[in-house]
């Protein structure tokens, strides 16, 4: 079984990602932000380093979902790779902070690696406002996401709200937070019980 969680940044899917796999006893893998060499260079200066960023993070996750693949374990995944290609890499060329060049070739290369992948068995979404992803951003505190812009929150946003709608590779749940605290038991039970039902086809 192969569950991931999307969301925008600060959207609580590290924090759903923990409890969720601590409640059903499923390995957490999680995105890559701690030992990213590129992610602090990204923040202040992203159109230098927003093609590096985005080919890590595109070969993080490919390696994760081939290993979730060959390991045959329940796994939940902090982020898929669809995201990568379909929301952060399109907004940062729409925002001239990704050359067309290098937009074209990550896109290529994005579509020879999905080519070899499955998709998740459910995927979760976060829908969060921008105000919400702010506070929680502000609340966690990394030094490197203090000058995260919110014209970049929302139009990161209007990617998800995009991607989610016309979504068809799999079960989807979706969760608006902006009015939940997953780590609280009584709204974490309510994103648990929506899950259950979509894996066991309770409804």
């Amino acid at each position: 079984m192969h569950i991931a969680i999307a969301g925008n940044i600060g959207s609580g899917k590290t924090t759903l990602t923990r409890a969720l796999s601590k409640h059903y006893n499923w390995k957490p893998l999680f995105e890559d932000v701690d030992t990213n060499p590129y992610l602090q260079s990204f923040y202040e200066d992203m159109q230098r380093w927003s093609f590096n960023l985005q080919v890590y993070f595109l070969n993080s996750r490919f390696r994760q979902v081939v290993e979730i693949r060959r390991s045959g374990k329940n796994v939940i995944q902090d982020r898929s790779i669809y995201e990568d290609a379909y929301i952060f890499a399109p907004n940062l060329h729409t925002m001239n902070l990704m050359t067309t060049r290098d937009f074209e070739n990550y896109i290529s290369l994005f579509e020879l690696m999905s080519s070899f992948l499955q998709a998740p068995d459910l995927l979760i979404y976060l829908r969060a406002t921008v105000p919400t992803l702010v506070e929680q951003i502000q609340s966690r505190g990394r030094d490197y996401e203090e000058s995260i812009r919110l014209d970049y929150l929302k139009s990161l946003n209007d990617r998800y709200e995009a991607w989610i709608n016309s979504y068809n590779l799999g079960k989807l749940v979706i969760f608006n937070v902006d009015n939940m605290d997953l780590t609280k038991p009584e709204d974490l039970s309510v994103v648990i019980e929506k899950i259950d039902a979509e894996l066991h086809g309770l409804f």
